[in-house]
């Protein structure tokens, strides 16, 4: 069993010993030692945009039915906030500078390290992962793999399947990959255990909704955030990113303005994604975007009027592919209760990162600040669990993978960085569980331009380290500046909590083997 090195993280009590069991009938008040499990991931799905959460802007039943009959963890967060990466870390329960994924540019995921799909295999799971891979390699550790190339496509995509073959089917992604993984589930024999990784490309840019919710809240005007137009005094880095709203969206490619002569980077990009839409789909298609589109032009909107009507229009596509996502999980969810399969089976919800829906003007991830570390994380609990309602405690997504191994009654490698969620499930309060977080983002220069640092959150403060090309460092109070306006680093009231969240920082650098000095860095 894994034993933590600090006191900030929780000592883990010894796992069960691993018996398969079809039911757990026979001992109501026994924990199923190897539970079903079912884990849907999704891309880019910000807390925001689900209603257990954040009442604002959409509903999403479905995805509230999880948290309603389970739980919902209020402070869940990644560790690198980029779609590759954040898979890597889920894969192997470790921090970028143990998977040796650090970015989405440069990195190959090396298949031949542990996962736990492939521990789970040694204990007699029956493991498959179907929708999106991202990791440059073919998935290993799986009795079942189809994935999508790449990013994948919204309308009739292409899948890769296991014997390496691509082949193109007709409908939309988010019901093909959910169609997929209940027929794998169904095959399964009732006395072996299995573990399923839906992963949906929904809700990634550039945010294609199915067909028949084309003109879902298109009577629907969304809130501005209070700090859309946010000027990023004192926040070097946040000035000099490319994913803002009005500046970097592109009106092609991210708010489908197609018009005749009209021209952008992305063009070309966007008339592949819909040129897969039948005929008589692309009509139903053009009928929705086209009066919209004639109308944008004949308006030449400019400044904050353009800037407003962009996000709105990202707003809208987004909510409507949430909407399909939010039906598809509802099939899953009706599926496992039809064929009895709930009381033995976990099923937990969340997404690669969180997302900005226009919080500091921006659209897409990648910083540390919270909209995008923080990600949703909704769990329906097998029998024997019953704990329910909201959990606080800060966990991460390097945590997943010791949950679902002590969950299974498998011991937890020593190398592990994560730690297992499991009292946590149970409702327990541990005194010692961690009380900061680390992360790290490295994909710079790339697309987004957001510079490359790393940082340490506590329940009250954050400290971020922007370096390579820069060095410039920022405090934040998230009890008094929740929404990240303010920086504090060089106060002089601030340096006593300065002094002591570098010494976190590099205690947590040192625990995760990622011995980053306080200097301008160069290389990883």
């Amino acid at each position: 069993m894994k034993r933590p090195n600090s006191k900030f993280l929780f000592s883990l009590t010894a796992s069960a010993t691993a018996i398969a069991l079809p039911s757990c009938k026979e001992a109501q008040q026994e924990i199923c030692q190897q539970p079903n499990i079912v884990y849907i991931m999704t891309d880019d799905h910000t807390a925001q945009m689900m209603s257990c959460y954040d009442k604002r802007y959409i509903s999403t039943p479905n995805l509230d039915r999880i948290a309603r009959d389970g739980v919902r963890f209020t402070n869940s967060f990644v560790a690198n906030s980029l779609s590759g990466p954040s898979r890597a870390c889920m894969l192997t329960g470790k921090h970028s500078s143990g998977n040796k994924f650090y970015d989405n540019s440069t990195c190959v995921f090396d298949g031949k390290q542990q996962t736990f799909p492939k521990l789970l295999q040694k204990a007699g799971y029956k493991t498959a992962i179907i929708g999106k891979w991202h990791l440059e390699s073919l998935p290993t550790g799986f009795d079942h793999w189809e994935i999508i190339p790449g990013q994948g496509d919204y309308y009739n995509p292409s899948f890769i399947t296991m014997q390496q073959d691509t082949i193109t089917e007709q409908g939309y992604l988010t019901n093909l990959i959910t169609d997929k993984s209940l027929k794998w589930i169904d095959e399964q024999g009732p006395n072996t255990p299995f573990c399923i990784l839906i992963h949906h490309k929904a809700v990634h840019r550039n945010w294609l909704p199915e067909l028949k919710y084309l003109n879902e809240y298109e009577d629907k005007t969304f809130p501005l955030p209070d700090n859309f137009y946010d000027e990023y005094e004192g926040r070097e880095a946040a000035k000099s990113q490319e994913m803002h709203i009005l500046k970097d969206m592109d009106l092609i490619y991210d708010n489908k303005a197609l018009a005749d002569g009209k021209n952008s980077r992305l063009k070309a990009t966007y008339l592949n994604f819909i040129g897969r839409l039948s005929e008589e789909e692309r009509k139903i298609y053009d009928a929705t975007y086209d009066p919209i589109t004639e109308e944008f032009y004949e308006q030449n909107l400019q400044g904050k009027d353009l800037a407003e009507w962009k996000y709105q229009r990202y707003m809208r596509d987004y909510a409507k592919v949430v909407k399909s996502l939010d039906d598809n999980v509802g099939r899953v969810l009706d599926y496992l209760e039809q064929k009895g399969l709930l009381e033995n089976t976990l099923v937990v919800y969340t997404s690669d990162q969180g997302f900005y829906m226009g919080e500091h003007g921006w659209f897409d991830k990648r910083f540390m600040y919270e909209e995008s570390m923080r990600t949703p994380l909704v769990m329906m609990l097998p029998e024997g669990y019953n704990h329910k309602g909201d959990i606080e405690q800060m966990v991460q997504n390097i945590d997943y993978a010791p949950t679902f191994l002590e969950m299974a009654g498998i011991e937890i490698p020593e190398d592990i960085h994560g730690e297992s969620m499991v009292p946590l499930l149970k409702g327990e309060e541990p005194k010692e569980w961690r009380k900061s977080l680390y992360y790290h983002f490295y994909e710079y220069p790339a697309e987004h331009m957001v510079k490359r640092h790393y940082g340490v959150r506590t329940e009250r403060y954050k400290l971020i380290h922007f370096y390579n090309d820069i060095d410039v460092w920022e405090l934040y109070d998230l009890k008094e500046d929740p929404k990240e306006m303010h920086n504090l680093y060089g106060k002089a009231e601030y340096e006593p909590i300065v002094k002591e969240l570098k010494a976190e920082l590099l205690r947590l650098q040192e625990q995760y083997n990622n011995p980053v000095r306080f200097s301008t860095e160069k290389d990883r």
